[in-house]
């Protein structure tokens, strides 16, 4: 396999602040994914840089990590060349951003607490190639298992009105119980933007601290509510942010489920610990997301564990300064397509909210492609 065009190789001396950057903290990320690959190693992406080229890398950052930052920047410039990514538009790429929310919850349904996170109901199937039945949607990668065979799952509009209500689940969950509620929130927006964001921390009203991830969804494609309120006249959509969003949705509560239910994608739940508070869940790439460190990006044109150098010069929300960090790709998202695209993880609760809620700017992406594939490909 060899490297796309995609790929415009530079020197680090062409990456604009790249000297000034924190390489240590890319470090700890890049660290995490190297010890995680002796258990399964990433695929590789379909733009050719090979999983196997990282092996010197990696086996370098298990054993003779850096101390500090210096050591840190010779780490990745003895063992990668950076290699601008061409946008499929020809100009700059773009970033958004993604955080962890933070909720109050309650392991039992309450007056106030009245809104369930779901756990992966039994009849929820994967869907492929292999199984799918005629006629269905080709996008659908999961489907509900009749005794006539797999159909399309219920969209969110059908679960949010009770298809699901009384459905088991083996086994016990946050509220020790066997059904599929994982627990109950108190407000139908935070549990919207929760599926959004894929996981969250729950500060449950018996005092424990708890993570939902995710777990599947019910197949159906997404449509954010800021495209259709865009679409609708409600809010321009150079103004569209998570704040504005939810400022709306404040303003007309008896619209809710109106603008909700337009998005039939439902996301279904896991519980996972919070073994350290200082990161994020464990997402696709299988290692905790690193604030401000760690990159979600297309999976199918990208292998995870690649650092990403991302020079963004209009977005300061992350420390009141143009972003210009080394980011690793350790997570992926159906709205995350192409070869310059990337989601930012902010970190965990609200103030990472209000960071992750504003980005959407332009942003010039380099790939650091390992010096033995680059060699190996005679360039």
């Amino acid at each position: 396999m060899s490297l796309s065009l995609a790929f415009s190789e530079k020197s680090f001396g062409d990456l604009p602040g790249w000297d000034e950057d924190d390489h240590l903290a890319a470090f700890a990320a890049f660290q995490r994914s190297a010890f995680h690959v002796l258990t399964k190693p990433y695929r590789s992406g379909g733009l050719g840089v090979d999983f196997n080229a990282f092996a010197e890398a990696y086996a370098a950052a298990r054993t003779v990590p850096p101390t500090d930052r210096r050591e840190a920047r010779a780490f990745f410039e003895r063992h990668f060349i950076p290699a601008h990514i061409a946008a499929e538009s020809g100009g700059a790429g773009l970033v958004t951003g993604f955080y962890e929310p933070g909720v109050d919850a309650s392991p039992v349904r309450t007056e106030r607490f009245t809104v369930p996170l779901l756990s992966r109901p039994a009849d929820l199937v994967d869907i492929d190639d292999a199984n799918r039945p005629p006629g269905m949607d080709p996008y659908l990668a999961f489907g509900r298992a009749t005794p006539d065979g797999a159909v399309e799952y219920f969209d969110r509009g059908e679960i949010e009105r009770g298809a699901l209500a009384g459905k088991s689940l083996a086994g016990k969950n946050l509220a020790g119980k066997g059904g599929l509620e994982i627990a109950w929130l108190a407000d139908k927006v935070d549990a919207f933007f929760i599926h959004v964001q894929g996981s969250a921390r729950l500060t449950m009203t018996d005092g424990r601290l708890c993570r939902v991830t995710y777990a599947a969804k019910s197949g159906q494609r997404f449509t954010g509510p800021g495209k259709i309120l865009s679409e609708t006249g409600e809010i321009p959509l150079e103004a569209v942010t998570m704040q504005s969003i939810r400022a709306w949705f404040e303003a007309h509560p008896e619209r809710v489920d109106e603008i909700l239910w337009r998005n039939r994608s439902y996301i279904f739940f896991r519980e996972a610990s919070v073994d350290d508070p200082e990161l994020g869940p464990i997402a696709a790439a299988k290692v905790p997301l690193t604030p401000g460190r760690s990159v979600a990006v297309d999976r199918l044109l990208h292998t995870f564990g690649t650092p990403f150098y991302i020079d963004g010069p209009s977005l300061t929300a992350f420390d009141n300064k143009p972003f210009r960090r080394l980011m690793i790709a350790q997570d992926t998202g159906s709205a995350i397509t192409g070869p310059a695209r990337g989601d930012l993880f902010a970190g965990s609760g609200h103030a990472a909210g209000e960071i992750a809620g504003v980005v959407r700017n332009p942003a010039d992406f380099y790939a650091l492609i390992p010096r033995w594939l680059v060699r190996g490909a005679g360039r």
